[in-house]
């Protein structure tokens, strides 16, 4: 199973979350946070830290894991996902070849073109709540058919 990393930068005081828009790869088209595939030899808060400068140009400071997760198509384990957030990072968000970064406010966050399972533990992370689940989705990765979460997890 590949482990990967997500990382959502926020604004507390102003009650927004970064999200890009996926020009390419896995969830193309959909609303996520930066992240990708961990490297050999690589921490995920390690690729975290990479994925969000290489996506956004921006250095995350200090990410806190508040959640993992594992998805699955079809039959197969495809990725566990280490979803961290920062509310301190140094650097303007701008668009590369892979992301087109927006701020979104808190209650507005357009679950409508994340993917399906984002609604279900999205909340938990803008509340700065642990959280752990497993999300089955069918063979394409289309369709959510199955979920759990577990919030209150200890790392």
């Amino acid at each position: 199973m590949q482990p990967a990393t997500l990382c959502y930068l926020l604004r507390p005081d102003d009650e927004e979350v970064l999200l890009i828009r996926k020009k390419r790869g896995l969830g193309e088209g959909k609303l996520v946070g930066p992240g990708g595939k961990v490297e050999d030899g690589e921490t995920p808060r390690e690729c975290v830290v990479r994925e969000v400068e290489e996506e956004v140009g921006v250095t995350p400071r200090d990410p806190e894991k508040v959640g993992e997760f594992e998805f699955v198509f079809g039959a197969d384990a495809e990725m566990f996902v280490h979803v961290f957030r920062a509310e301190a990072f140094a650097g303007t968000p701008t668009e590369s070849p892979e992301a087109d970064p927006a701020w979104f406010d808190y209650d507005a966050v357009p679950y409508d073109e994340m993917w399906e399972d984002d609604r279900y533990w999205f909340p938990y992370l803008l509340d700065g709540e642990s959280f752990a689940g497993e999300f089955v989705f069918d063979d394409e990765g289309e369709e959510l058919r199955d979920w759990a979460v577990e919030t209150g997890v200890e790392w």
